[in-house]
């Protein structure tokens, strides 16, 4: 099966192992980023995959049926959007795979309609485990056809679910992030109180795992907590921004979410020294808030320049 040429924009924590499988797919692939020597080291890590490393996106474009952008935040795409609008064949399909707002999202099509282009907006849940994997959940906005036509693509990545119109995937990703960053910190909350009480917490979490409180949430950053090992799969300033982006998008609702609010400013809090870490760091937040309290006494495990 022939599959159209892919360029592949943001070669970070996500973007690295996304890049890899599509390549190792059979997708041709071209990879661009803003650090030219990460879109390399792909080409490096496996020579066999065919990668072709970009040192511009003049060149990544060039002759790209389907764009693929895997970026920090909102304004980073829309500044790769708008750089890239020059070099982009009119019918080329721009699929953003990152965690934006919904209106950004709204944006991004509206600009690259305007180019006779089509977006999808397709947030992933699922860590650098699920990219590594193909298991990420893909949270797609688009219509019908734009949604057909990207799913050879995203089904190399994981289970792609269409939940409305371009912007609903950003929605959706960010009723995921709710529910995570929250649960993070109940995880937390309920391990130290574990262990405080005097009761062996890994027990504990191997005790509630089958019942109502199991949950992935549970199971991989329970089991990191444990470790305290917080190199990141996710990182605390991800959440934190897209905790500042779930109100955001409450308070356009008309909504407000008092659970939220406080899950955010812990988050903040953390983000402000330990960006980096993995975001099952809301261990260490809680910790500070309770001294002499600790989870176990196993050194904590940071990335480089961390703590």
């Amino acid at each position: 099966m022939d599959h159209p040429t892919l360029a592949f924009l943001g070669i970070g924590l996500m973007g690295k192992p996304m890049a890899l499988r599509l390549a190792r797919a059979g997708h041709p692939l071209r990879a661009w980023n803003r650090h030219p020597d990460k879109a390399e080291a792909l080409r490096a890590e496996d020579a066999a995959a065919g990668i072709l490393p970009c040192a511009s996106l003049a060149d990544v474009l060039d002759g790209a049926a389907i764009v693929v952008s895997m970026l920090a935040a909102g304004p980073a795409v829309g500044a790769v959007i708008d750089a890239s609008l020059p070099a982009l064949a009119p019918g080329t399909l721009w699929i953003d795979m990152s965690s934006t707002r919904q209106d950004e999202a709204v944006d991004f099509a509206r600009r690259l309609a305007a180019r006779g282009c089509a977006f999808v907006d397709a947030p992933v849940s699922g860590g650098v485990l699920g990219a590594e994997a193909g298991s990420l959940a893909i949270m797609a906005g688009a219509d019908e056809t734009d949604f057909t036509r990207a799913q050879p693509v995203l089904r190399v990545l994981g289970q792609p679910t269409r939940v409305g119109d371009v912007g609903s995937g950003q929605v959706a990703k960010l009723c995921n992030q709710l529910i995570v960053g929250a649960t993070i910190g109940i995880v937390a909350e309920a391990l130290l109180l574990a262990d405080a009480a005097g009761a062996d917490p890994a027990a504990v979490r191997e005790a509630i795992r089958g019942g109502f409180a199991g949950s992935c949430v549970l199971d991989v950053h329970g089991q990191r907590m444990l470790e305290r090992n917080f190199i990141p799969g996710g990182q605390v300033k991800t959440q934190s921004k897209d905790q500042a982006n779930i109100l955001a998008a409450a308070r356009d609702a008309g909504l407000q979410l008092p659970l939220t609010e406080l899950v955010t400013r812990h988050y903040e809090a953390l983000a402000a020294d330990l960006p980096a870490a993995d975001h099952a760091a809301a261990l260490i937040a809680l910790e500070r808030l309770n001294p002499g309290k600790r989870l176990g006494d196993r050194p904590d495990c940071l990335p480089d320049g961390a703590g």
